[in-house]
């Protein structure tokens, strides 16, 4: 998933760790759990920042679960 200027995407060998993405911006990157959304890492993203991309997150939890579960199972 796109939005703005970030990239929003999971990885494909990652089916042992609970629901999350990765979202990359430029040289920044963050991982969020999804069930909770919350913080897991984030490389270099200031806080204002954090909380538009968990917001972002928020309004789009629903289908980003759907793509988990589609790709690894429910």
């Amino acid at each position: 998933m796109r939005s703005g200027p970030y990239r929003v995407y999971f990885f494909s060998h990652e089916p042992d760790e609970p629901p999350h993405v990765h979202v990359d911006r430029d040289d920044q990157s963050a991982k969020f759990w999804l069930c909770p959304i919350r913080l897991a890492l984030n490389l270099g993203f200031s806080p204002v920042e954090l909380r538009r991309i968990q917001q972002l997150l928020k309004e789009n939890e629903m289908i980003l679960l759907e793509k988990w579960n589609a790709h690894f199972g429910a």
